[in-house]
């Protein structure tokens, strides 16, 4: 049975996730304005397609925060229900208000696969640049240094 204090319990949960998507949706702001200055100084293709990106992505955290913002007044108005005695209202808001807040956590997975783009956007220019990374021959070398110490000691 759906008590009063079921739906204040997605108060806290909804504070905190809107926290964070604000300070995304600023870090985004943020970084949009500094690729842009960056881009009308010197125009360059991948610094567009990460402006593209953010803002794509910021456009998902508004209605991420959206979403959460639905899902709130929604678990407010299933606990007026409950205060007026009507359960089956009451249960269904709290349901809907439950799917809004999937739905948002359900694009901020999409958001950050669209960061870890992003990323390799930026990354791009730098792997040209750097030489191939080999895992075997880094833990050789570190199999190498701990026997050189090993040898120091002994």
């Amino acid at each position: 049975m759906l008590e009063l204090t079921t739906p204040a319990l997605l108060f806290s949960t909804v504070s905190l996730t809107m926290l964070a998507y604000t300070n995304r949706f600023l870090a985004l702001a943020k970084l949009i304005r500094d690729l842009h200055d960056q881009y009308s100084r010197q125009p360059e293709i991948g610094l567009f397609r990460q402006i593209y990106i953010l803002k794509h992505r910021l456009n998902l955290v508004r209605q991420m925060q959206l979403l959460c913002i639905l899902a709130l007044a929604s678990s407010m108005i299933s606990m007026l229900f409950l205060l007026l005695e009507n359960r089956m209202p009451a249960q269904i808001c709290f349901g809907f208000s439950l799917i809004l807040l999937i739905l948002s956590l359900g694009f901020s997975v999409y958001e950050i696969y669209l960061s870890n783009h992003a990323i390799n956007i930026s990354l791009q220019g730098l792997d040209k640049r750097l030489p191939k990374f080999n895992p075997v021959n880094r833990i050789l070398l570190r199999v190498e240094r701990m026997g050189q110490k090993w040898l120091h000691r002994h």
